[in-house]
């Protein structure tokens, strides 16, 4: 089903009828607000292209004919969809050229979002760098599928494809994800322990409880965006990321402080050097040890960690 189809004509300019028609749209708009964020902002990793495409649903959605539109939700899920498709591609292109790493932006969400475990787990740091790694239309299809729970037909919609070709890639998806996402979800106790080890080493310079819980095959990435000093590629290894930390850390002592908070629905911190943001640190935990270390240093990616940012489904 087409969005005429579905809406009437979709169109960039105010539609005709009055305030009441605007009020009507409106209304629904901010209704769905941050669960069209929570859509975008999963497909494409980045809060600033989220809103971005958010602008676009909404000039699209002004020109809809409400009272044509089954279900408003759906639909507008579905012009959010194709929004950030296109916006996904252009990304992509954007990512060859980054300098370094690239992570997703990261978000300080509220401590609530932790109580929906598929939806925290869903805009981890983690489980966002293993959705890079699917192809655009797949990454649309499992998230509007596995977190958001529409219906095939709904995804097939959303993304131009048939019902069945949609169920295959939702299976290829699945396979996809299944091999790289952590082995177990980690708990907010495993999580906050870990960072305990991180935030003394970071405030102290001593690595002795954070040797303890780095992984064998821990991952560092540090993204500076080309901005900021960085390490310019993945360093693997405890001893590899013990040896980069022990050389970093002790330069810092004293003028560094680190503040748990919830970055992406998961304990995190956020560090800052004589008082300004310098950057965040998100972990992932495998069996209770940290397999992934992910520090965002890039300035323009940082806005977010201000303020808190509503997410849902």
């Amino acid at each position: 089903m087409s969005e005429e189809r579905a809406g009437g004509r979709v169109g960039a300019g105010e539609p005709a009828g009055g305030g009441s028609r605007m009020d009507a749209a409106t209304e629904a708009f901010v209704a769905h607000r941050s669960l069209l964020f929570t859509v975008a902002y999963e497909m494409l990793g980045s809060a600033a292209d989220a809103e971005d495409v958010l602008q676009e649903t909404w000039l699209r959605w002004v020109g809809v004919e409400l009272g044509e539109v089954r279900d408003q939700r759906a639909y507008l899920v579905q012009i959010t969809t194709r929004q950030a498709l296109g916006r996904l591609r252009v990304l992509g292109r954007r990512k060859e050229s980054y300098v370094g790493p690239w992570l997703p932006e990261p978000l300080l969400t509220a401590p609530d979002v932790a109580e929906d475990v598929e939806l925290a787990e869903s805009v981890s740091m983690a489980m966002m760098l293993v959705l890079e790694t699917l192809k655009p239309t797949e990454r649309a299809v499992f998230v509007l599928r596995e977190v958001f729970g529409l219906d095939y037909e709904e995804i097939a919609e959303a993304v131009g494809k048939s019902a069945v070709t949609v169920r295959q890639i939702a299976r290829r998806a699945r396979a996809h994800v299944a091999e790289r996402r952590p082995r177990s979800v980690a708990s907010p106790a495993e999580s906050r322990d870990a960072l305990a080890a991180f935030k003394r080493a970071i405030e102290t310079g001593d690595l002795r409880d954070l040797l303890g819980v780095l992984a064998p095959d821990v991952v560092l990435l540090t993204d500076g965006g080309g901005v900021v000093q960085a390490v310019p590629h993945p360093v693997v290894g405890a001893r590899k990321v013990a040896h980069l930390l022990d050389v970093g850390l002790p330069k810092l002592s004293g003028r560094v402080t680190a503040t748990p908070a919830q970055i992406n629905g998961c304990p995190a911190l956020i560090v800052r050097i004589d008082g300004e943001i310098d950057n965040v640190v998100a972990v992932r935990v495998d069996d209770g040890l940290v397999s992934g270390l992910y520090f965002v240093r890039n300035p323009e990616k940082l806005s977010r960690v201000r303020r808190e940012i509503t997410v849902s489904r």
